[in-house]
């Protein structure tokens, strides 16, 4: 399955956070939140509750219910109502109740929050900064130009005293949400002279730099990152997003061992892990981790995963039931567009086995249907027209599935060197090559999806991807990769491709013309602009222009 890590929509924001110290305790469980080891956090602020039933306490431990992977808002609520019964005027957990409004989608909880913002007449810097900090943590649903404002204020009141590196995180995170990646870095920059723990800036600016798509540059501080702390976590969260990017999946999962090992048991930050190991394609870790936490968790998003993961067994019943469970059970503004997708897809997969043609029918309409919406929105959490065609071709191509394919000892001998250097393109082409050249067709499609992923705008790499699609028997795949060549040429260089353009075309125009005779006309016509001589080309255009 193609999944696109960058936007994998389970429906958490992923931010990072720090707080404001007022005693050692609180600064252990800020500490532990900025870590990902939130049942440390739980436990640390409970435990100053029990000394200090105060409501800044109630606060923090509700604030870490919010700033876990998955957002709990039964228990932040619970917890920010306590902190105003101990203090009715507490503006800390007044910002807390708008900012689960403003996650759970109510965007009037903006207002909400400025008020509370008014009433402390701007003196507090902590009041400040936490309602900037609620305004960035949920992107949909964020107020950045706000945020900066407040922040700016509350750098301003804390500069007498110094300015902690938390105010500067937060504003280059605001900045980040501007898609104003300068002054991201530069917030970042200020951060790090005062930052205790520097593996934390790192990895900030690491996940900037990766959201810029400069991942030479993203390597090298999530390496600044581990140089300094070797047991940060979110770095190794950050390191396996990188190496899922390139399709080194063997690296990633090694991340995600170092991620389980620095973070900590808390069920959402292991339902975290378990859906980077379905990005990574690692399907078997995945449904392990999952199923060891599964009766833990009551939010219904471990359905949505549940039926993410039996999607990528093909088991389209499962992946039905527990969509159905999820929709059921989630407030509506949880259900995203990348969700009515995978519904069609799921669609799609039972349509394939359907005997009945009515109902097979009202399956592909229904695919059809909802793939749109995703597709519409600019969701990009999965490949949509690829995933229908793997599943019209019967399935995407898997690492183990090359694995079962033929050999010889200069492709395994690639294999090593792609894992020690896995932006080595030279040794990308070749093994692509070679599995080409023992008609290992999934091996040959995965190294030239590994290649467009590390070379976006070589056309070339898409040409070889509809190739050995076209071999392996996809050709709704072989379409796509065909058409993908042809938009990815350059002017400048379409003379040189001049004969491969002819026989994309002549490729989509063959394989379009039960289907689509329009276009295969055109595309057989295109063929022979570029090559008059071609005689496939010439014989196509007779034979569907009689």
């Amino acid at each position: 399955m193609n999944m696109n890590v960058k936007k994998i929509a389970f429906g958490a924001a992923v931010v990072f956070f720090t707080g404001f110290a007022s005693a050692q305790t609180l600064q252990d469980g800020i500490n532990s939140i900025d870590s990902d080891k939130f049942a440390q956090a739980k436990t640390n602020f409970t435990e100053m509750i029990a000394k200090e039933p105060t409501a800044e306490n109630y606060f923090y431990l509700g604030n870490t219910f919010l700033r876990q992977g998955e957002p709990d808002y039964a228990k932040a609520i619970e917890s920010f109502n306590k902190g105003l019964a101990a203090d009715s005027k507490s503006y800390l957990n007044k910002i807390g109740l708008a900012a689960v409004k403003l996650g759970k989608g109510d965007k009037n909880a903006v207002a909400e929050i400025q008020k509370v913002v008014t009433d402390s007449r701007e003196k507090d810097a902590e009041v400040l900064f936490r309602a900037a900090e609620a305004l960035t943590l949920f992107e949909k649903n964020s107020s950045p130009d706000l945020a900066i404002q407040f922040l700016t204020k509350a750098i301003e009141k804390a500069e007498k005293k110094g300015v902690p590196a938390h105010y500067y995180y937060t504003l280059g995170d605001a900045y980040r949400l501007k898609r104003m990646p300068g002054e991201a870095m530069s917030a970042y920059d200020k951060a790090l002279p005062t930052a205790k723990n520097k593996a934390s800036v790192y990895t900030r600016m690491a996940t900037l730099w990766m959201a810029a798509q400069q991942w030479q540059q993203a390597k090298q501080n999530i390496d600044k990152a581990i140089g300094v702390d070797a047991t940060y976590a979110p770095a190794y969260k950050a390191l396996a997003g990188y190496d899922i990017r390139y399709q080194q999946n063997a690296k990633a999962t090694q991340d995600l061992i170092n991620y389980t090992k620095y973070a900590d048991e808390d069920p959402y930050t292991q339902l975290e892990i378990a859906k980077l190991y379905f990005t990574n394609e690692d399907y078997a870790n995945s449904k392990m981790v999952l199923d060891k936490i599964f009766d833990k968790i009551e939010d219904p998003i471990k359905f949505k995963l549940r039926a993410y993961n039996a999607y990528a067994d093909k088991n389209y019943a499962d992946a039905k039931q527990n969509m159905d469970t999820f929709v059921s059970q989630a407030e509506k503004t949880r259900v995203q567009p990348a969700d009515q997708g995978l519904q069609g897809l799921i669609a799609a997969g039972l349509a394939k086995d359907e005997k009945d043609a009515a109902k097979k029918t009202a399956l592909m309409t229904e695919a059809q249907q909802k793939v749109a919406i995703a597709k519409a929105a600019k969701d990009e959490t999965m490949k949509w027209d690829l995933e229908l065609a793997n599943i019209a071709g019967g399935g995407g191509v898997s690492q183990s599935e090359v694995d079962k394919g033929p050999t010889n000892p200069t492709i395994e001998a690639l294999k090593k060197q792609v894992a020690a250097n896995n932006q080595d393109s030279d040794a990308l082409f070749k093994l692509a090559t070679a599995y080409q050249d023992i008609k290992n067709w999934n091996g040959a499609i995965l190294t030239w999806q590994k290649m467009s992923a590390l070379l976006p705008d070589w056309a070339p790499a898409y040409y070889s991807q509809g190739y050995s699609y076209q071999q392996a028997g996809n050709n709704d795949a072989a379409k796509m990769a065909y058409e993908k060549f042809i938009s990815t040429v350059k002017p400048a260089d379409q003379e040189a491709n001049k004969q491969t353009l002819a026989y994309a075309y002549f490729a989509v125009a063959y394989m379009n013309k039960d289907t689509d005779l329009a276009k295969a006309k055109d595309y057989v016509a295109k063929s022979l602009q570029l090559d008059p001589t071609y005689q496939d080309a010439v014989k196509l255009n007779a034979e569907i222009n009689k």
